[in-house]
């Protein structure tokens, strides 16, 4: 089925709800830096679930550093969750509000682990920085990649992409909520510190629609609109979310 089923006796499964006054600030989280190369950008891959943006990841020439992070993490690529219409479609939420779309960029840790495959099983092998998109002004980066949608239309389609730089796609304000959790597709393995930034990025519904135009389905099956491609909320257990900032006061 295309829903990832629940892993039994799973204690820190991915997506969570983020309660913002349940989030504790944290005074010790490093700003996250981020070092995208443009050049390292390879293609976009339509896998059936989303559509991948993948990198070359064999060097360190695209990386993440600081945040909670104990060292570099690797990009390996980007992908997309996004909903059918505009009252949902992100896989976290904050206090209880879905987003429209939400963004993954998938890194691994390359310092501790010699390939990204090793890495998914290891509990500090992967770190995710989730960004919301928002419905609103024109995103002129994303539109590079919008543009090239109607080419990986087909599950299993896969396209040259190059020089693209992801870092357009990570808004500008440093603030941050950090988590221990899981992998949203299979294998689900509880590999990924979270990375979720609290400012969205805007897009337009032009850009959206372009994602609900894709096909879960491969050439010449019954076309089946690839929408609603995100994992159900999973429970928080004993985890604390921690925040880079100072929670709002009470209105």
């Amino acid at each position: 089925s295309s829903s990832p089923l629940t892993i039994p006796g799973g204690t820190r499964q991915s997506p969570i709800n983020i309660q913002w006054r349940d989030s504790v600030y944290d005074p010790f989280l490093k700003p996250l830096k981020i070092s995208y190369d443009p050049t390292t950008c390879l293609h976009i891959w339509n896998n059936g679930y989303s559509f991948l943006v993948e990198f070359d990841d064999s060097t360190d020439k695209s990386i993440i550093v600081g945040g909670p992070l104990e060292n570099q993490y690797r990009l390996k690529q980007f992908h997309f969750h996004w909903g059918a219409i505009n009252d949902w479609g992100s896989e976290h939420t904050v206090d209880s509000k879905f987003y429209p779309a939400e963004l993954h960029l998938v890194h691994w840790n390359a310092v501790d682990y010699p390939s990204f495959e090793d890495a998914v099983m290891e509990g500090n092998g992967l770190a995710v920085i989730g960004v919301f998109l928002k419905l609103g002004a024109r995103h002129e980066g994303l539109q590079t990649l919008v543009d090239a949608l109607p080419a990986v239309r087909h599950k299993d389609t896969v396209i040259e992409f190059d020089e693209f730089d992801p870092s357009c796609l990570i808004p500008s304000c440093p603030d941050y909520w950090t988590y221990a959790g899981s992998l949203t597709t299979p294998p689900l393995t509880e590999s990924v510190t979270w990375i979720i930034k609290k400012k969205p990025i805007e897009v337009d519904e032009d850009q959206l629609e372009a994602f609900r135009t894709l096909l879960f389905t491969s050439d010449g099956e019954e076309e089946r609109r690839m929408v609603d491609n995100f994992r159900p909320l999973q429970p928080l257990m004993n985890r604390t979310v921690r925040s880079s900032f100072q929670p709002q006061l009470s209105p």
